[in-house]
């Protein structure tokens, strides 16, 4: 959505910036009457906090499974209320946002799981101990049974992104070949969800390379831009593994 970021209080003449603070009220007085000062701007990026902490602190008193529905509800939230365009400018696919997308999709597994094996629990739990703090578990920890979940958790934060980039690019004129790398992506993407997230988390982890460099690219960086869709062309012929 574009809005008016720079406020004026017209109850107290504060001023103050919506993209700092997240926040319509006055930081001053907390009226909700205020105008913008600037022009409309592209804004996706809500400030939300991402804390599991009170998930964590039940990990000795509830079973596995109550503890995977709780962390899903809180992942769900974030997820859904994160964005990437921050003030008119396309932000990074970072991995707060990967790790929260990916413990939302094992969290799942674990709540439908009738007979948890033991990698899968101390997975999940990792993942718990960790999200928070933007720590993402390399490919080669990711159990065989759960990688479906990494795989399709990126997926789906690639196609958010690359909506994001959409709505960041709309007053922008692309370049046939960017053009082009955005459909190719898109193309993975879909793949990805036909087969139901169930690619080797190396594959999951190109993907999110190739949509790094892609938006480096166009934000001007040339070499990232060549990069992005070497990488894409090597997904092509990649097999699902």
């Amino acid at each position: 959505m574009k809005i008016r970021g720079e406020r004026e209080c017209t109850q107290c003449g504060t001023r103050w910036s919506y993209y700092e603070t997240g926040s319509i009220g006055c930081p001053a007085c907390g009226s909700l009457h205020s105008v913008g000062l600037d022009e409309r701007t592209e804004h996706t990026d809500l400030r939300i906090e991402f804390d599991l902490t009170p998930v964590r602190a039940d990990i000795d008193e509830v079973p596995t499974d109550e503890l995977a529905e709780r962390a899903r509800d809180r992942c769900r939230e974030y997820v859904r209320r994160r964005g990437f365009v921050n003030a008119g400018d396309l932000r990074d696919l970072d991995d707060a946002y990967l790790v929260a997308a990916e413990l939302l999709h094992v969290a799942d597994i674990v709540v439908r799981e009738l007979d948890l094996e033991e990698r899968e629990a101390l997975y999940f739990l990792s993942l718990l101990r960790d999200a928070d703090d933007d720590e993402r578990p390399p490919p080669e920890e990711v159990p065989r049974t759960l990688r479906a979940g990494r795989g399709l958790a990126y997926a789906n934060a690639v196609r958010e992104y690359r909506r994001e980039i959409r709505t960041w690019t709309d007053d922008r004129e692309l370049t046939a070949a960017e053009r082009s790398a955005l459909e190719t992506l898109g193309e993975h993407v879909k793949r990805v969800r036909m087969l139901d997230g169930d690619i080797s988390p190396r594959t999951a982890e190109r993907l999110v390379q190739a949509t790094r460099e892609l938006a480096n690219g166009l934000r001007g960086d040339e070499l990232a831009f060549m990069q992005a869709q070497d990488r894409l062309e090597e997904l092509a012929v990649a097999s699902p593994e």
